[in-house]
C-alpha cells in the first residue's frame, strides 16, 4: 500500500483515523502498531515477520543493556550484528556474490531473495536506537508496544525521514491531539500528495519517454537529466512531506527531510538540505565515532570516503550506487581544498552545484554502469546522436510549461506567496476548498493514472 493511492486515502486512513481517535488513550500506540503492521503486509506480507523479528531482537538488547552495565557493550553488538547482518543478507548478498563471481570466473549460486521494502530505513532507526541506550543518551524503552510502534510507525516506516528514537520518545508515551494539529498536519500532506501526483508522476513520464524514445538526441539527454533530478526531488520531499503531516495528525512531529536542496551554493551545503534524516545520522553514528575531522589529513580523507561510500551502498546494492556516492566524497574533499570556491559570484557556484547535482543523478538512476555510460555519451554528444530531433523538440513544447512550473516550485517562492495571502482573511476562508480541490484533482489523477510507487521505496 501507498500513500498515493485510493485503498490509502479513502479506506486505510480514514479507519485507521476513525479507530485512533475514539480509542482511550492508552491504546492508540496499539492500533498504530497493528495498523502498522497491516499497511506493511498489505504489500509485504511474506517480509512482515522479518519486522517483527527486528523489533522483538532490537527490543530485546535495548532491555538488557538497561540492566546490565557490564555487558552492555555485548548486547550492542548483538543487535548491531543482527541489524547489519539482515541488511546484508537481504539486500547486499547478491550483489556481493556478483562482484565476487566477476571478479573471480566462479559461478556461486544467488541467494535470489526479495527486497523487504523499507529495511534500509527501520533498520537504521533500530540502530540509532541501541546506539543512544548505549550511550545513555535515552532510557530503554520498557513497553514492547510503545517500541514497536515507533519502529514501524507506517507514517514513515517505508521511506522515511528516519526518525530517531530520542526525537519521538516522550511522545510515543505522552502526545498532544488537536483539531489545530490535525489540520496542519492534513495540509502537509496535501502538498506532499499533489508533489508526488501531479508533478513527480508526470515528470517520470518525461524520463520514461526519453527510454523508449525512438530519435534520441543530445537535447533530449539534457531534458531527462533535468526532468529526473527534478522528478527525485518532488517525489521523495513530497513523501516526506506525506509522512511529517501524517504523523502530525497522529500527535508526532517528525524531523525535516528537505530544505530547498537546489538553492545551494556548495555540495556541502547540498546534503545539509537534501535527506537531512540520512545525512546527520551518517554523521552521527559513523563519521564522528570514526574521529570526523579531529584526525589526521590521511585519516579523515579516509573517513570522507568510507562514508560517503557507505551513504552510496544504502542506496542500492550496485556499483552506480557505490560510485555516486564517491562522486559526492570527491567533491566535497575538493570543496575543502579549495577555499577559494566560496569567493565565487553566487550565479557561478549556483550553477555549479547544480551541474554537479544532475549528473551524479544520471549515475544514480541508471540500471547498469553500461547504461550510465550511454548516459553520459549521449549528453555529450557522443555516440553519434544529433543535437536535436523533432521528437525532442515535440516533448520540450509539451513538457516546458512543468519544468517551469516545477523549477519554481523548487524555490520557496510559492511558500513566501502563500504565506502572504495566507495573511488576507477572504483567503483564509477559501483556504480549505484550495486543499480539497488539490485533493480531488490528485485523486482524478490516481483513478485515471496507472501504479507509481516511490523512487525510495527500492532502498
Amino acid at each position: 500500500m501507498i500513500f498515493s493511492s485510493i485503498p490509502f486515502l479513502y479506506y486505510f486512513l480514514p479507519a485507521v483515523l476513525a479507530v485512533y481517535f475514539l480509542i482511550p488513550r492508552q491504546g492508540k500506540n496499539a492500533v498504530l502498531l497493528l495498523a502498522s503492521f497491516f499497511f506493511y503486509g498489505w504489500g509485504e506480507p511474506k517480509l512482515l515477520w522479518l519486522m517483527v523479528f527486528t523489533i522483538g531482537v532490537f527490543y530485546l538488547c535495548g532491555l538488557a543493556m538497561g540492566r546490565s552495565e557490564t555487558h552492555k557493550r555485548a548486547w550492542l553488538i548483538v543487535s548491531a550484528c543482527v541489524g547489519v547482518g539482515l541488511l546484508g543478507l537481504f539486500k547486499y548478498a547478491d550483489f556481493f556474490i556478483t562482484s565476487v563471481n566477476t571478479a573471480t570466473g566462479l559461478s556461486l549460486p544467488l541467494l535470489k531473495l526479495a527486497l523487504p521494502v523499507g529495511i534500509s530505513f527501520y533498520t537504521f532507526q533500530c540502530l540509532s536506537y541501541v546506539v543512544d541506550v548505549y550511550r545513555g543518551t535515552v532510557p530503554p524503552q520498557t513497553n514492547p508496544i510503545s517500541f514497536g510502534a515507533y519502529v514501524a510507525l507506517f507514517p514513515q516506516l517505508i521511506a522515511g525521514p528516519i526518525v530517531r528514537y530520542q526525537a519521538v520518545a516522550r511522545e510515543l508515551d505522552s502526545r498532544e491531539h488537536s483539531w489545530e494539529n490535525a489540520g496542519l498536519g492534513l495540509r502537509r500532506f496535501v502538498v506532499g500528495l499533489s508533489k508526488k501526483v501531479i508533478l513527480a508522476d508526470n515528470l517520470a513520464m518525461l524520463v520514461k519517454l526519453y527510454r523508449e524514445s525512438a530519435e534520441p538526441s543530445v537535447a533530449f539527454a539534457w531534458l531527462y537529466a533535468v526532468a529526473f533530478t527534478l522528478n527525485i526531488y518532488f517525489d521523495f520531499s513530497g513523501y516526506s512531506d506525506m509522512a511529517i503531516g501524517l504523523g502530525r495528525m497522529f500527535g508526532f512531529h517528525f524531523p525535516e527531510n528537505f530544505n530547498y536542496p537546489y538553492l545551494s551554493g556548495s555540495v556541502t551545503e547540498f546534503w545539509r538540505r537534501w535527506h537531512i534524516s540520512l545525512g546527520s545520522w551518517f554523521r552521527d553514528y559513523v563519521y564522528i565515532p570514526l574521529g570526523g575531522n579531529r584526525v589526521s589529513r590521511v585519516k579523515w580523507v579516509r573517513n570522507i570516503v568510507l562514508v560517503w561510500m557507505l551513504t552510496g551502498l544504502w542506496h542500492g546494492a550496485a556499483w552506480n550506487f557505490v560510485l555516486w556516492g564517491l562522486l559526492f566524497a570527491a567533491l566535497l574533499l575538493m570543496e575543502k581544498a579549495l577555499p577559494g570556491l566560496r569567493k565565487l559570484p553566487n550565479i557561478l557556484r549556483h550553477s555549479y552545484v547544480l551541474l554537479a547535482v544532475m549528473l551524479s543523478f544520471v549515475l544514480f538512476n541508471a540500471d547498469t554502469l553500461s547504461q550510465a555510460g550511454s548516459d553520459f555519451a549521449a549528453l555529450f554528444g557522443f555516440g553519434g546522436l544529433p543535437l536535436f530531433t523533432k521528437e525532442t523538440g515535440y516533448y520540450l513544447r509539451s513538457y516546458a510549461p512543468l519544468l517551469i512550473a516545477t523549477c519554481i516550485g523548487a524555490t520557496p517562492l510559492i511558500k513566501k506567496v502563500a504565506g502572504k495571502l495566507g495573511e488576507n482573511h477572504l483567503v483564509q476562508t477559501l483556504e480549505p476548498l484550495v486543499w480539497l480541490g488539490l485533493l480531488l484533482v490528485c485523486t482524478a489523477y490516481l483513478v485515471d493514472g496507472s501504479f507509481s510507487p516511490f523512487l525510495y521505496f527500492r532502498f
